[in-house]
């Protein structure tokens, strides 16, 4: 399954295929401390290893300042689940976030056939973002965000295939800051790859569970 693509909006509704880029490197000197705690604490979270992660150019315009992962879920050669999550900053605050930091992200995964047609299953797939979330023990606002689940059926050439379902949650959320002013995002990491492996069917990791590793250090914050 391909990365999770495009632009992710703050508010969790469409992925679109507006235009990404690095950001503006020379404005490092720049950053907000509160951002660089930020994103130095992705980096020293420890994560599954089923969950590959790597940090790609942010989207831009949707904050002063943003950082981006894209994970996938492997199993052997086949990837069962992929996503993307986003930190935004703005300083200044924002009023829909309710606080000066946002994590917004999209994952998604194919669906067994009987799992796509219970018709509880978006409740269900929110409830294991609010879940994992808790789970971690982490406090968070002004959550928002989609459900959408695909079906495929395939004709003439494709006909061999057989029928496909997909699953899409978009999200977003307001993590909430420490005294020091940056949120605790490594947790909150941590709890988004367990979504992201629920959503793939892998069984959740014991506390302590000594098959964590810790995210590949890669290049710095950056601005647009």
């Amino acid at each position: 399954m391909a990365a999770a693509q495009g632009r992710l909006s703050d508010g969790a509704g469409g992925m679109d295929d507006a235009k990404e880029g690095d950001g503006n490197a020379g404005r490092a000197d720049q950053v907000p401390l509160p951002f660089r705690a930020a994103v130095d604490a992705l980096r020293a979270a420890r994560l599954r290893p089923q969950v590959e992660i790597e940090q790609v150019p942010p989207p831009q315009r949707l904050a002063p300042y943003a950082h981006a992962l894209e994970a996938t879920v492997v199993d052997g050669e086949q990837d069962l689940a992929d996503g993307r999550l986003v930190l935004l900053h703005d300083p200044a605050g924002h009023d829909a976030w309710r606080g000066t930091f946002r994590l917004v992200t999209l994952v998604r995964a194919e669906l067994e056939p009987e799992m796509a047609a219970d018709p509880l299953l978006p409740e269900v797939c929110w409830s294991w973002l609010t879940g994992a979330l808790q789970a971690r023990g982490l406090t968070y606002g002004e959550p928002s965000g989609t459900v959408t689940r695909a079906g495929s059926h395939y004709f003439g050439g494709l006909s061999a295939r057989p029928p496909a379902s997909q699953i899409e949650i978009r999200a977003s959320w307001t993590p909430r800051e420490s005294p020091g002013g940056a949120p605790d995002t490594g947790a909150h990491l941590a709890a988004w790859c367990d979504l992201l492996a629920q959503v793939a069917g892998l069984p959740p990791a014991g506390p302590g569970d000594a098959s964590v590793v810790t995210l590949p250090q890669r290049r710095g914050p950056q601005s647009r």
